[in-house]
């Protein structure tokens, strides 16, 4: 359950609440009564610490971002080798080289 901040804007007290998301927000103020008492916008209460996410943690397996750069830079001149030759043959025009089932 998430942890509401509210604060009156009568008297000033302010109060954390734990409350289910579905709850309706409260309006009294539990301190002076007044039906002022409303929800404030607050940071969210979780925090990412650590190096972060990047494409490289989840190296491994079949592949990964090392292995789509090569095939990017090697795209350009596998597509100039094949339209020099004339052949009809698209497998060198991809590219992937032909090599995948994409084509």
């Amino acid at each position: 359950m998430p942890i509401y901040a509210y604060r009156c804007a009568a008297c000033g007290h302010s109060r954390d609440v734990l409350q289910k998301m579905s709850d309706a927000p409260l309006t009294t103020c539990p301190v002076c009564g007044a039906e002022q008492f409303q929800k404030q916008v607050t940071a969210a209460g979780f925090q990412l610490k650590g190096s972060g996410w990047y494409a490289t943690d989840f190296r491994g397996g079949s592949g990964g971002t090392s292995a789509a750069a090569p095939a990017a830079t090697a795209a350009p001149a596998a597509a100039d080798s094949g339209s020099s030759s004339g052949g009809g043959d698209s497998g060198p025009s991809t590219p992937c080289g032909g090599s995948c089932a994409c084509h």
